[in-house]
C-alpha cells in the first residue's frame, strides 16, 4: 500500500468525454518528505513514515524536532506510515503526486468526518419523531420515545439507538477514480466526494 498524504482543497465538475459533468474533489497530495524508514531488522516490518505540512518550530517538541532534523527536514504538521511501497526510499526524499500517481487509476481516500457536535435521534438515526399529532405535548415532535420495558430487566439494553455525538469519524472511501493529475502545483482531482472539511488531511492510498 503505497500513497500520500495531501490536503483537501474543495469540490468541482468536470465534463467527461460524453458531456456528462463529473463531481470531483480536488486535492492537494504532497509534497511529502520521508521522515523515517522501518526495518525488518529493527521495527520487526518494513515501512516509511510521510511527512507533510509546514509546522514552526516553537510549536514542536525537542524530540520530534531532532527526528526532523535526522531526515534533513522542517517540523511537519502530520505524520502517516504507509506500508509495502513499490520502490525503496531514503531518509529525506520528497515525493510528489507524479511519483506515485496516474490518471486514471483507482484510489482509497482515508479522513475524518466533518464534526456534528451532540445530535438528536432525528439527525442522527433517521428517526420520525412522533409524526404530527402530539396530543398537546408540546416538546415531544423529536424525542426517541421509549427507551426501554419497566420493572424487567429494569435497564436499557446496550446499542439502543440515542442521541450523541456525530461525526468526527475516520472513514474511507474506497475506488475513486483519478480524473487529473497536476504536477506542477501537486494536484490530484478525483470523482465523488471524501470525506472532511475543506484543508483537512486526507491520506490517498494506493
Amino acid at each position: 500500500m503505497s500513497g500520500l498524504i495531501g490536503k483537501k482543497i474543495g469540490m468541482t465538475s468536470l465534463y467527461n468525454a460524453d458531456g456528462q459533468a463529473l463531481a470531483c474533489t480536488v486535492i492537494q497530495a504532497g509534497p511529502c518528505v520521508v521522515t523515517q524508514v522501518r526495518s525488518e531488522e529493527k521495527d520487526g516490518y518494513k515501512a516509511i513514515q510521510l511527512g507533510f505540512g509546514e509546522k514552526k518550530e516553537k510549536n514542536s517538541s525537542r524530540p520530534m524536532i531532532g527526528h526532523f532534523k535526522k531526515a534533513n527536514t522542517t517540523p511537519k504538521q502530520k505524520l502517516v506510515e504507509f506500508k509495502e511501497f513499490e520502490v525503496e526510499h531514503e531518509l529525506g526524499t520528497s515525493l510528489s503526486v507524479q511519483d506515485i500517481f496516474e490518471e486514471g487509476e483507482f484510489v482509497d481516500v482515508v479522513g475524518s468526518a466533518k464534526g456534528r457536535g451532540f445530535q438528536g435521534v432525528v439527525k442522527r438515526h433517521g428517526f420520525g419523531g412522533v409524526g404530527g399529532q402530539t396530543h398537546g405535548q408540546h416538546n415531544r415532535a423529536r424525542h426517541p420515545g421509549s427507551i426501554g420495558a419497566c420493572s424487567f430487566p429494569s435497564r436499557v439494553f446496550k446499542g439502543i439507538r440515542m442521541g450523541g455525538r456525530m461525526g468526527n469519524n475516520r472513514v474511507k472511501i474506497q475506488n475513486l477514480r483519478i480524473l487529473k493529475v497536476i504536477p506542477e502545483q501537486n494536484i490530484l482531482v478525483v470523482s465523488g466526494s471524501v470525506p472532511g472539511s475543506k484543508n483537512s488531511f486526507l491520506i490517498i492510498e494506493k
